[in-house]
């Protein structure tokens, strides 16, 4: 038995060796690969080696982003005033210079101190302030009226006024101009113990009496150039008024006639009733009788005109109780309305 060293193979493997490598090549010589194999691996291979560059890539580009939002979201947290500015990056380097390192945002040495956000945040504050204080001062001049009268502006959380706040409405004219126009006032008191709010002006309406016609009377609401003109103009009308406990707003109108009322036929008899004939079995003497003497009233006033009248109605959109006032010798016009408005 020969127990000592193989000699190598020429390729300078022992027998050992020789033998494994040999089986190894007979197992894997029957092993092929599939069909497009190659083709796959053509393909398969540049595509991973994109996949990494882009990765890459994409990693440096967040590093990038990283490393200049950082440093410029510190400066503009750690900048002091109330007027800091962080939602906008852009303004960092103002922000930072105005605290005091010299530099004006134009590239400028500015003065120790001050601070260009801070001047510019100052300047818009002021001018809300004044907004405000014009606001406040055109409500204030439009409510205006002698004791406790309303305020045009509604305050926060007032509710609407209701019909057990409101008291019934009140009504009153004035004689006619020369033009025959009549003007006149309907108001309503807050006789509650709490403030509201009035947002609806209601409604006025015309209802024709005696022998006014009603197909010519009409209502409109007041706007401007109408024939009211002694109506306030509708630029003073509020949209919402607040009322004080004993404060009253007004919804005011003008009758304004556009035809006069109509004569009735023929001219009135000045003494429709004349002196009875005495007969023997009237049983009176001396001119007088004592029966019925047949004559009717007669539809005419003095002047000759028809007795006919305009009843000029409001009704609260609350409800809480209406009015009318009636406007005599009308027989064909408009009423105009207006909304509401502070009482005076």
């Amino acid at each position: 038995m020969n127990h000592g060293l193989d000699d190598p193979s020429p390729e300078g493997f022992d027998s050992d060796e020789l033998d494994l490598r040999t089986m190894l090549h007979q197992v894997v010589q029957e092993v092929e690969p599939r069909d497009g194999t190659l083709d796959y691996l053509r393909k398969a291979v540049p595509q991973r080696r994109a996949r990494k560059r882009q990765a890459v890539v994409g990693m440096a580009a967040a590093a990038l982003f990283i490393g200049t939002a950082v440093p410029a979201l510190v400066h503009v947290s750690n900048s002091t005033g109330s007027e800091a500015n962080p939602s906008a990056i852009g303004h960092a380097s103002e922000t930072q210079g105005s605290a005091g390192q010299g530099k004006g945002p134009d590239g400028g040495e500015s003065t120790a101190g001050s601070s260009p956000g801070k001047t510019e945040g100052k300047g818009k504050g002021d001018k809300k302030e004044k907004e405000k204080e014009g606001k406040a001062t055109g409500g204030a001049s439009t409510g205006a009226s002698q004791g406790a009268g309303p305020s045009a502006t509604t305050a926060v959380g007032i509710p609407a006024c209701t019909a057990a706040q409101l008291g019934p409405a009140s009504g009153s004219s004035v004689a006619p101009d020369s033009t025959g126009a009549v003007y006149g006032t309907f108001r309503v008191t807050n006789v509650s113990a709490a403030s509201c709010t009035v947002t609806d002006p209601g409604s006025v309406g015309a209802l024709a009496q005696g022998s006014a016609d009603a197909t010519k009377i009409g209502a409109a609401r007041h706007t401007a150039g109408d024939a009211a003109a002694g109506l306030p103009d509708p630029s003073l009308e509020a949209a919402q008024l607040e009322l004080a406990p004993g404060a009253a707003y007004d919804v005011k109108f003008a009758w304004v006639p556009t035809e006069t009322c109509p004569t009735p036929g023929g001219d009135p008899d000045p003494d429709p009733t004349p002196d009875p004939t005495p007969t023997p079995d009237s049983g009176t003497t001396g001119g007088t009788t004592t029966g019925d003497t047949g004559t009717a009233p007669q539809l005419a006033t003095e002047d000759g005109t028809a007795d006919g009248s305009v009843a000029v109605t409001y009704t609260p959109a609350t409800g809480s109780g209406g009015t009318s006032v009636t406007v005599p010798n009308a027989c064909a016009g408009t009423v105009y309305w207006t909304g509401v408005l502070a009482a005076s």
